[in-house]
């Protein structure tokens, strides 16, 4: 813990919250990256928990991506005529897991949609589910991608 105070980290009680000088940002395709204003520097991993994160899905209804003469992105909320450097899809993003998992999970009847979903990205597909009644049972790995 003294080496997290020491490094400025400490001062939070939310793992995902950045700490001072920092700033959340998105590229182009969806990936976040951050930005360490104090030192100048950017870098993929969240400061704080080391995990890569991208943004799901589109932009929400009335939002538009563009891009300013300096190639920098801005975003237009048409419906509030606003404009703004940060991407509303933030509130929604997802880890990104780039090793699949090599274990089986067991899924049960107490096993809650949320536990399931945890860091997935549905984006775009359609999900069946069955089972209703008595929990969806055991599944490979790779079934839930």
């Amino acid at each position: 813990m003294a080496a997290l105070r020491y490094a400025g980290l400490d001062d939070t009680d939310s793992e995902d919250e950045l700490p001072p000088g920092w700033e959340e940002r998105t590229t182009k395709d969806g990936w976040v990256y951050y930005a360490n204003h104090t030192e100048e520097k950017t870098q993929w991993e969240h400061p704080k928990t080391g995990k890569r994160k991208r943004v799901a899905g589109d932009l929400p209804y009335g939002w538009e991506q563009e891009s300013d003469e300096n190639g920098q992105v801005f975003f237009v909320d048409h419906i509030n005529k606003r404009t703004t450097y940060l991407d509303p899809r933030l509130a929604f993003t997802v880890d990104d897991n780039p090793t699949k998992p090599t274990t089986r999970q067991r899924y049960d009847g107490s096993t809650t949609a949320m536990e399931i979903l945890q860091g997935r990205d549905f984006s775009g597909r359609v999900v069946l589910v069955t089972g209703a009644n008595s929990g969806i049972g055991l599944s490979e790995p790779e079934d839930l991608e």
